[in-house]
């Protein structure tokens, strides 16, 4: 199996650190860090990820806007969001823009290995 390849975000960089350390640790490839919306679909224009974890709530655009807006380019892109407990709602508009999982906060490593495997495993 090939590396997967990651671009990591949330306005958090304690957060962006957590999960960038939690996966490389499992041997994915973290190609990019972006702190807002706007961020990660520039970086994800450039870099075209394997998938993308996406933080729900973040200044300036938001994850939602941004898979909107990634979505809207790269039909196939896989957007993984991270959540805070709560936001049901917010994880249903994500996932009806395209999102392809979520992952609620506090996760484990094995939690966060395991759906972004199972993510990168679907063939469209």
């Amino acid at each position: 199996m090939s590396v997967i390849t990651v671009l990591v975000v949330d306005d958090a960089i304690f957060m962006r650190t957590t999960i960038k350390r939690m996966l490389e640790e499992h041997q994915f490839d973290i190609i990019g860090e972006a702190a807002n919306g706007l961020e990660a679909v520039e970086m994800y224009r450039k870099l075209l990820p394997d998938v993308v974890t996406m933080d729900i709530t973040m200044p300036g655009m938001t994850g939602i806007e941004a898979v909107k807006a990634i979505i809207s380019e790269h039909p196939d892109a896989k957007i993984v969001m991270v959540t805070a407990l709560g936001q049901q709602k917010l994880i249903v508009d994500a996932l009806e823009f395209g999102a392809k999982d979520f992952i609620t906060k506090p996760f484990n490593p094995e939690q966060m290995v395991q759906v972004l495997q199972n993510v990168t495993a679907e063939s469209d």
